[in-house]
């Protein structure tokens, strides 16, 4: 539960920390992830950092809105600049967390040194993706973010509910979805549909999500695009971060009528970058493998 409150600010996260400050933060240092969920919800941050899959560049695909509203970029989380955020006069930090334990891309003591709060928003497959998206949207408005842009509870604005009723409509098409994580011409990894919130979302719409079956890996079952193919998508969500391969540079290793959709494994957790990602699939969904709709 959060609350801002007229003699202070006080937060308690999903480890279960209570960060509490003077008053709400205005000046805010995120994980990028979090960052372009915060942007989208009407609270700007300062400057944003990358995980340990970053390098010196802002990866598109964590950045949402971020590079065209100017938010700078201070790097990988694990190699930033203190001096660098002691001057931005950074009064909070948010980061996501995948274990309710930790933080996931910055080490807790930095902020700590910073002398600033640190809160970690759950992102993993203990909370549906409405009830992440309820609480970045609350963590927003604590920071002075409009209710309106913020999104009401239960699960969304109207682009969203828009998007997903578009989706929930493609979806009785029945076609096939793969989601994947490209790592090379000789393996990829393939997702486990109930590892990802917003793929768990995709299942309950209507969507056909294709399982890879049994074999190690909790998120991911890592393999070759001979099993990825004879899983036969009609439609497959490639990872589109920096460090993963996209199919279309690795010619042959898909049937050349599947439908390619970008998915980031770490979509801003906003109603309308999930809403962007939920009216793409439709989109795709809706075409024929020709392309035509």
């Amino acid at each position: 539960m959060s609350e801002a409150r007229a003699a202070g600010w006080e937060w308690t996260d999903d480890r279960g920390a209570v960060a509490v400050a003077a008053r709400p933060p205005r000046r805010v240092l995120a994980y990028a992830r979090a960052g372009a969920a915060l942007l989208d919800l009407g609270v700007t941050p300062v400057a944003v950092y990358g995980s340990g899959h970053d390098g010196a560049l802002l990866d598109p695909a964590k950045a949402g809105g971020l590079a065209a509203a100017g938010v700078p970029y201070a790097g990988a989380g694990r190699d930033l600049d203190e001096e660098r955020l002691r001057e931005l006069r950074v009064e909070l930090v948010v980061d996501v967390t995948y274990d309710g334990k930790s933080p996931y891309a910055l080490d807790e003591a930095l902020a700590g040194r910073l002398g600033v709060p640190l809160v970690a928003l759950a992102v993993g497959d203990e909370l549906t993706l409405p009830a992440i998206l309820d609480r970045f949207a609350d963590l927003a408005a604590t920071l002075g973010a409009p209710r309106a842009a913020a999104g009401p509870a239960p699960h969304g604005t109207g682009g969203l509910a828009g998007a997903e009723a578009a989706l929930r409509t493609a979806a009785g098409s029945g076609a096939r979805v793969l989601a994947l994580s490209g790592a090379g011409p000789d393996q990829v990894h393939l997702a486990r549909p109930q590892a990802w919130p917003e793929l768990v979302r995709l299942a309950a719409l209507g969507v056909r999500l294709l399982d890879p079956g049994p074999g190690p890996g909790t998120s991911w079952l890592t393999t070759d695009w001979r099993q990825a193919a004879e899983l036969g998508p009609d439609v497959v969500l490639f990872d589109h971060r920096a460090h993963a391969v996209p199919p279309r540079t690795l010619p042959g290793v898909l049937p050349p009528d599947v439908r390619l959709v970008p998915w980031s494994p770490e979509i801003p957790p906003s109603h309308a970058a999930c809403a962007r990602f939920f009216g793409a699939l439709a989109e795709a969904l809706g075409r024929d493998p020709e392309g035509r709709l």
